[in-house]
Parts: C-alpha cells; structure tokens; sequence
C-alpha cells in the first residue's frame, strides 16, 4: 500500500511538473511572437513568416511538455532557439535618430546655473487639429527662487483606470512649466500598450507651456483632463522636483532608453520623483493603474487637505474650462478657477 500510495503522488507530481513546462513553454512562445511582431526587420509579411516559423519549435515544446521522455529533444531545440532569441533581443538598443513625429522631434536640453533654469526646447505648438497645428520650439529660463507650486494633471484617454500623468511647475511670474514623460512616436506611429512591453518606442522627456500640452489633450484630442494642486512641499522640495527633470532630460540626452509600459512610463517617473522627497513612499497598484493615482496622492497626505476626494475631483475636473478657454494668455489661471487648495486670484499663492 505504501509503494501504491508513492507511485501515485510520484505520477501527480510529474504531471503537474509536465504542466507547468508546457505553460512555460506557451508562454515563452508568445513572448517570442510578440518580440517578433514588434522588433523583426521587415514588412508585415515577414513578420508574419518570421512568426509562423517560430511557431513551429514551439508547438513542439508544448507538445513535448505532456509526452514521453523520448520527445524532450524537442525542448532542447526550442531552448537553444530561445537563447538565440535573447541574444537578439539584448542587440536592440534605443536610438536617437529616427524620423521623429512633429511633436517629439526635438530633445529637451536642460541646466541650471545658479537658481536659473535654462530650457532649450520648450514645446509651445498651436493646436488646431491632431494634424493642423503651429510648430514652435523655445528657448526659455526660469528662476528656481520663484517656484511656488506643483501640481498633478491626471488625463484620461481610455476609461477610468488609465491616464496619462503630467506636473506642472507654477512660479511667481503667472507662467507654469509642465513635464510629462512619452514615448518619442515616430512619424505615422501611434501608441500601444502592448507594443511598450516589447521595445517598441523610446522615451522622451517633453517640457512644455500648458497652453499645448494640457489644450491638445482636452481640446484637440478629446481626453477628460483633471488638475490636482499638491500639498505639503517646501519650495526647497519643489526645487528638488525640478531638478529631478533636469537630471532626467540630461540622462536620456545622454544616453536614450526605451519606453516600457509597466516599468517606465508616465507614472513611474513621477513615483521615483516623489520617492526622493518621501524614500518611504509605499508601492501601489494603483502606480499601474495610474487613473487611480489621485486616490493615491490622497492617502499619502499628498492633496488639499480637509476636502473630501470626491470634491477634489469635481472641481478639479477642468476639461470644460479648458474648452472654453481656448489658446489665452491666461490659459492657466481659467483651468484652475475653483481648484481647491489654489488661490482664487490666481495660478499660484
């Protein structure tokens, strides 16, 4: 009875080992058909070979997964050509030489001298359409001493747990400078989500004047636009917050990176930028699903105190105001009448 009991837990555990290695392998060939479909040289249809070739190895993996010991060549045929792939793989470096789109052709060139932050490249484009605009390109300087705010804008372009994170930088003169971290599309391309687990764009770090940035998303390409001052920065912090862009545009000047929709994104930069004022900021779900980050920001003492989150929202919700607004002069005041925790008479206390 006891060798009868051994055989059969010995037979369970061989089948579930058989499982787990075929899931591996399926997974491992899914992985290979993305990085294919996104990284291999050539038009659709070689991609389309590309992948129907690497299926086939694959499929003998997973078969070989469930069968006898006889077929597990196969999973050395498949390993070995799964090594050939991530040495492949580890070959694809970011560039800084593409056919960029208009939007983010130029890099940000950034340094500080003193309390002066000298800016080449602020985008400032006029938006009339996604394909009618203005193209301008500035250089501009700001004095460090006179930040006085930060705030949060959440953008919503695909149902409520997905927006694109933005900070703008408010400073004593009225102006406000934004950051928002992209993937650097080149021209014809558009953004994936699946497409940035697989190397598919570079990074860019775009700084720009509100009337662009936060106008083409609420204005030109319909997004739901919500604005959020934080609470509890000195300007010694906010200071520190502007240099970590500086330091970031410097790094991808120097050396590009890729965009990765899970790892470094628009929300994980602002993490790691919060995490060097606050290095006990705790990890969340809610830094993926970046359209609950001001749920977020709110637990961590983060936004106007003493005002109920739904409140928040409510009023921070400027995608009207921004409509109506249009390209002005004071754009940014008109966004942020009736935020809370923001001046009545203006942008900045």
């Amino acid at each position: 009875m006891v060798n009868v009991g051994k055989r059969r837990l010995l037979s369970v555990v061989r089948g579930v080992g058989r499982v787990l290695l075929a899931l591996l392998c399926l997974c491992i060939g899914i992985w290979g058909g993305f990085a294919l479909w996104y990284q291999f040289p050539g038009n659709v249809v070689a991609k389309v070979v590309a992948i129907l070739v690497w299926c086939v190895p694959s499929i003998w993996a997973i078969r070989a997964g469930f069968g006898p010991v006889r077929r597990w060549h196969s999973l050395a045929v498949f390993g070995a050509l799964f090594a050939v792939m991530l040495i492949w793989w580890a070959t694809i470096d970011p560039r800084q030489d593409r056919a960029w789109a208009d939007d983010v052709a130029q890099p940000l060139h950034a340094r500080i001298e003193g309390d002066r932050l000298i800016i080449d490249n602020v985008r400032n484009f006029h938006w009339r359409s996604k394909t009618d605009y203005d193209v301008r390109w500035e250089a501009r300087e700001y004095d460090l001493s006179q930040v006085q705010s930060v705030d949060m804008i959440l953008s919503y372009w695909m149902g409520p747990a997905i927006a694109h994170t933005l900070v703008s930088f408010g400073f004593a003169d009225g102006r406000q400078l934004v950051f928002s971290l992209e993937i650097r599309k080149e021209q014809g391309e558009s953004f994936s989500a699946l497409g940035g687990f697989f190397r598919k764009f570079e990074s860019v770090l775009v700084a720009s004047d509100e009337r662009d940035i936060v106008l083409t998303r609420s204005n030109v390409r319909g997004e739901d636009v919500y604005l959020y001052r934080l609470h509890g920065l000195s300007p010694d912090k906010m200071r520190d917050l502007l240099r970590f862009y500086v330091d970031r545009a410097q790094q991808l000047e120097q050396a590009p990176r890729f965009y990765n929709t899970l790892t470094s994104n628009c929300t994980t930069v602002v993490f790691e930028l919060m995490r060097r004022i606050q290095p006990k900021l705790p990890l969340d779900y809610r830094l993926l699903a970046s359209g609950y980050l001001a749920e977020y920001a709110e637990d961590v003492g983060g936004l106007t105190p003493g005002v109920p989150l739904a409140q928040l929202r409510q009023a921070g919700r400027i995608t009207q105001r921004a409509r109506e607004a249009g390209d002005v002069a004071d754009f940014s005041s008109r966004i942020r009448a009736g935020v809370p925790g923001i001046p009545a008479s203006g942008t900045n206390p």
